[in-house]
């Protein structure tokens, strides 16, 4: 390496040329390199042209020195190890070249592409080529001052590439992490929509299930009784038409909650304990005599708790009208208070599968369902007949702590 090699290029000059070479022409790196090689090539055979007449080995050298670089980025150390190679050669044979920036760039394509290691190692050589090129070719008195120019553009060299290999490895950090985050984003919006579709499936059976037990219980009560009481007959055909349209009203109601411009979720709030009355009322109507037992003040407890409430009752009493005979008696028990909400639902009926579909086969949905809404206020809910087989007992203790309501 030459103490006093010219310049020829800048490099932020040969910087900006290669980028706007690659920008315009969608140039591959290689294309990139290749470029760079002539461009430092054929300057330095034009000024050195007198001298290759003489020596034809120098053209050798300066191929040696500049061809490698086209596949810096494939094999960095490789290619710095070449060009050293060539530059030691250089030195034992005493020729003086303008191209040892080819030592430069190699320097900084092992800083920009292998780790710190290789690049101390890369570093160690040149540094060594450095001290030999000033002792053989330097002023007597300017050998240090050279030694300390030429490792100057060394550390320059492989700190540019270090920034470069640095921040390479930063944006392709940010861009997995973006990745990961989309994929993230993703996964909680495909939970987000089971839990809505499992939402709205509990709250559709829990309507049409209902509503529709309510509705055949009332329809054979009337068939039986239209020929020997046809008051009877009449009073429960009146009693179907009313739990129709109830049904008629959850369902707008429960889709006011979907859609913003549905006006009957204004007029009709999600239902609560102060409608298990009303509720109570409907399964006596269908032939259920049930007893509602309700204590301590309902108004701490939130929208979302009493929904809970209703529409565990709800299914506990459509199981008992379903799956146990004539002459079944049910009770509701609630008690309310400013910590939980206690819902026990007690039947004498016989002790069946009440999740269980009407031809028998245990695929239904109604106790899991229960679990699910009570799970979501930190409750388990215990469903099973009572002992010696004397009745169904439903059960759940609703918290209405911190976490109860965060997780509802």
């Amino acid at each position: 390496m030459t103490a006093s090699a010219p310049h020829l290029l800048s490099r932020g000059t040969l910087t900006r040329c290669l980028h706007l070479l690659r920008a315009r022409a969608r140039l591959s790196p290689t294309a990139v390199d290749a470029l760079l090689v002539a461009l430092l090539f054929v300057p330095t055979a034009v000024v050195i042209r007198d001298d290759l007449r003489d020596q034809p080995c120098i053209l050798a050298l300066l191929a040696g020195l500049l061809v490698p670089l086209v596949w810096r980025r494939r094999a960095p150390l490789a290619v710095f190890g070449a060009v050293a190679a060539t530059a030691f050669v250089q030195w034992l044979t005493d020729v003086q070249l303008s191209a040892d920036v080819g030592l430069l760039i190699a320097l900084y394509s092992v800083a920009a592409y292998c780790d710190r290691r290789r690049t101390l190692l890369a570093g160690a050589v040149l540094e060594v080529g450095i001290v030999l090129n000033s002792l053989s070719w330097a002023p007597e008195d300017g050998v240090v001052g050279d030694i300390i120019s030429l490792t100057a553009m060394a550390v320059a060299a492989a700190v540019i590439g270090t920034n470069v290999r640095t921040r390479r490895a930063y944006l392709a950090s940010v861009e997995d992490r973006a990745v990961r985050l989309e994929r993230e984003r993703d996964q909680r919006a495909q939970l987000a929509v089971a839990d809505e579709r499992a939402r709205i499936a509990r709250e559709m059976h829990d309507i049409v299930s209902h509503n529709l037990s309510v509705m055949v219980a009332l329809a054979d009560g009337a068939v039986f009784a239209q020929f020997r009481s046809p008051d009877t007959t009449t009073a429960a055909m009146r009693q179907i038409s009313r739990t129709g349209r109830q049904a008629l009203t959850d369902m707008r109601r429960f889709l006011g909650v979907l859609r913003a411009d549905e006006p009957d979720s204004l007029r009709h709030p999600m239902p609560g304990i102060a409608q298990l009355e009303s509720l109570a009322d409907q399964v006596r109507a269908a032939g259920l005599p049930t007893r509602l037992d309700q204590t301590g003040d309902p108004s701490p407890v939130s929208a979302a708790a009493q929904l809970t409430v209703y529409r565990l009752v709800q299914e506990a009493l459509t199981n008992t009208l379903k799956h146990t005979p004539v002459g079944t008696r049910a009770e509701v028990r609630v008690r309310c208070s400013a910590e939980a909400v206690a819902v026990d639902v007690t039947d004498d009926g016989a002790g069946t599968d009440r999740n269980a579909e009407a031809d028998g086969s245990p695929s239904g949905h109604g106790i899991p369902g229960m679990r699910e809404r009570a799970a979501a206020y930190g409750a388990t809910l215990e469903a099973g007949p009572l002992p010696h087989g004397s009745g169904w007992r439903v059960s759940a203790r609703l918290g209405l702590g911190t976490a109860g309501a965060g997780a509802a």
